[in-house]
């Protein structure tokens, strides 16, 4: 391109020196690359794209798409000069794949992105709080599908807290699974639901239990098979606080969607359309 535009240079350069107007820009007709590494984080009712930045000198932004499948037709959700898009028009409990188009100051604009890369939206909340069932059993308990604060031994009680003796519990009972997956950051370390690894239900019990640690997140698997994830943040004798977030769709294990699987068509990818 650089050769090209030297001769054009040169060819215009007399008609220049003796009067002539701007002939005008030169014309690029070269798509940009298809953006690369494009994931997702999920959210609530929201999902936040990412992908690396392109190099294009003449880069003017990115186009951003999406499809209820893979292969099906995407459709323009929006435009960015940045590397990130949020949309902020998914539904909990929908599925949405997402492709990702640049296009330079000349309006030639690349193939979606080769990724795949799929999100679906759940419900979050903050700071909600429970208490020791042994002194408040009205009020230790949470259901995720309403989220709400429920008895302990109701139907809809998914968790309970308990102090027992100085140290602490969250609870299920015995048809629902806990698993402690440690010390984290935030309620969005922990991205899926484990396939193993639950707690276990020890002879004469009638609930599974992990010891209860401020800064850790809980994974729990409802009697009703959904997923839903628990940080605690705050524990007092009487009483926990909390972050949580659940899968509204049943038997999904995405708590936080980020990309898995990578498509390139060289591998036999199936072009995407959109329009």
């Amino acid at each position: 391109m650089k050769t090209i535009l030297k001769i054009l240079l040169l060819a215009v350069l007399p008609l220049a020196l003796i009067g002539c107007e701007d002939f005008g820009n030169y014309y690029d007709d070269f798509a940009p690359a298809p953006p690369r590494n494009v994931s997702t984080v999920t959210g609530d009712n929201r999902v936040d794209i990412f992908w690396d930045h392109n190099n294009e000198s003449d880069l003017a932004g990115y186009n951003v798409y999406y499809s209820y499948s893979y292969n099906g037709t995407y459709k323009l959700l929006g435009s960015t000069k940045n590397n990130s898009f949020i949309d902020y028009g998914a539904k909990n409990g929908d599925t949405y794949y997402y492709g990702v188009a640049a296009y330079d100051y000349n309006g030639n604009e690349s193939e979606l992105s080769y990724d795949e890369v799929y999100s679906t939206p759940r419900p979050e909340g903050f700071n909600r709080a429970i208490y020791d069932y042994l002194k408040f059993p009205n009020s230790s308990g949470f259901y995720f599908a309403d989220e709400e604060v429920v008895p302990y031994d109701s139907d809809l009680s998914d968790f309970f807290f308990e102090n027992y003796n100085g140290t602490f519990y969250l609870n299920v009972w015995k048809d629902s699974d806990i698993q402690d997956r440690g010390s984290t950051y935030d309620i969005y370390d922990i991205k899926y639901a484990p396939i193993n690894g639950w707690a276990p239900l020890y002879e004469g019990d009638n609930v599974k239990y992990e010891e209860a640690k401020i800064g850790h997140t809980y994974v729990i698997w409802t009697v009703d098979n959904h997923f839903a994830k628990v940080r605690i943040k705050q524990m007092t004798q009487e009483r926990m606080v909390f972050d949580w977030a659940y899968q509204s769709i049943e038997g999904n294990r995405e708590l936080k969607r980020e990309i898995t699987q990578k498509f390139r068509p060289k591998d036999g990818k199936i072009k995407k359309t959109y329009k």
